[in-house]
């Protein structure tokens, strides 16, 4: 009887080191944004888009700003989180903004830099700025409307069936008004409303 061969063996031993190395490697890709990825359920950049598009395109062509064309001033007091997830929704109100002021419907205060802002007044006032090139005091301009907004989230599993994988859904829905900061009437509301479906094998990663 032959015996085994020690060196096939050998090799086959380095053959699957080799394997499992390559399996470890992390690798990267370029994606556009564009690229629909969802690895489960949760609240993804992809959504994130969907969501700026379709409040811009309605907030842009419904009164009032798609009745007028005098570019009113917005502030955004942000979007409220009420979903379990860590989502940082000045993503989104940041992406609403720019696509606002690049269609030339409105003009927003910068709320983030009024502390920068006033600094820098304080600064030009305190005697080292020429009187000439110093800024106007009391020249800001107040804004008309208040943009806020509500983020919830409801997460259901399939009921319990035999079956090979594991299914979850999460319903998002994101509220946004334009409140009249004069009347405190609220001028345009609208949301947007998506479902993710993730399933995953009952056992295994």
């Amino acid at each position: 009887m032959k015996k085994p061969n020690k060196r096939l063996f050998s090799l086959l031993g380095i053959l699957t080191v080799i394997l499992c190395m390559a399996g470890c490697t992390a690798t990267t890709r370029t994606v556009s944004p564009e690229e629909q990825l969802a690895y489960d359920a949760t609240y993804t950049f992809s959504d994130k888009k969907k969501i700026v598009h379709d409040l811009v395109e309605s907030l842009r062509t419904q009164p009032p700003l798609g009745s007028t064309s005098d570019r009113p001033i917005i502030i955004v007091y942000g979007i409220a989180n009420r979903t379990s997830e860590h989502i940082d929704t000045s993503g989104i109100t940041d992406e609403i903004r720019k696509e606002i002021l690049q269609t030339g419907k409105a003009r927003f205060v910068n709320k983030s830099q009024r502390q920068n802002i006033l600094a820098e007044t304080d600064y030009q006032m305190g005697g080292a700025v020429a009187p000439e090139t110093r800024i106007a005091l009391a020249r800001q301009v107040g804004a008309k409307y208040m943009l806020t907004g509500t983020l919830r989230s409801i997460e259901k599993e399939a009921p319990k069936q035999i079956r090979l994988k594991k299914k979850s859904y999460i319903y998002y829905s994101l509220n946004l008004e334009l409140t009249s900061i004069e009347t405190s009437l609220i001028e345009w509301a609208d949301s947007v409303e998506l479902v993710r479906e993730a399933s995953k094998p009952i056992i295994g990663w």
